[in-house]
């Protein structure tokens, strides 16, 4: 199954500080300033590690990192192996986070071990909606990741800016993931969706 795509950061990032800065105000695409006053959808940004479980048209799973050859730990892999069976589901692919202890800094205020929280469903070339995300989560038994909130884009850049706890407990989350309330895509296909994480508005 494809490889995740690529979330832009909602803003520029800046030449002058070798990119670790943003342009604030300065949109990253021209589909986000157009949208930017319309409703959207956050979710919570989990500081894992990205994660696909792939269930072929026979019901065999497997699992893979962001990219084919990214190594995914012992200890995520026996959690994924524990709550990813076989036969569950037919030509399927979820993509979400690997979290927990020993994966990032934050990972053990997250939790103790490694589990896997839910974000997108593709079957086959179709991106199920959140409804249906929603579905597969409760009928495999898994996290999906938390809806923050709703409201314009402006609005999730300031949540942003404030700063405001994980779902996960007393620690700062990681930033949002937003994408307008109906699905969009712009003129090349591709999704619209950004990322803002708190790091790149703290320095």
């Amino acid at each position: 199954m494809d490889t995740y795509h690529k979330i832009q950061t909602v803003f520029l990032r800046d030449p002058e500080t070798k990119f670790k800065t943003l342009l604030d105000g300065q949109f990253a695409k021209p589909e986000f300033e157009y949208l930017a006053d319309n409703q959207w959808v956050f979710t919570e940004k989990v500081d894992g590690t990205n994660i696909r479980v792939i269930y072929d048209e026979q019901g065999n799973v497997s699992f893979a990192g962001k990219t084919d050859a990214a190594q995914i730990s012992p200890m995520l892999l026996t959690a994924l192996t524990c709550q990813f069976p076989n036969e569950l589901l037919n030509n399927v692919c979820l993509y979400g986070e690997g979290y927990g202890n020993k994966i990032q800094k934050v990972g053990s205020q997250y939790r103790n071990d490694n589990s896997f929280v839910l974000f997108d469903v593709k079957v086959g070339d179709l991106w199920l909606e959140r409804s249906n995300v929603e579905d597969i989560a409760t009928q495999l038994q898994c996290e999906v990741v938390p809806i923050i909130g709703t409201g314009t884009l402006r609005d999730g850049i300031q949540l942003v800016k404030q700063g405001f706890n994980s779902q996960w407990g007393d620690f700062l989350a990681e930033g949002l993931v937003a994408r307008p309330v109906v699905e969009l895509q712009n003129r090349r296909g591709e999704r619209v969706i950004t990322k803002i994480k708190n790091k790149d508005f703290r320095h």
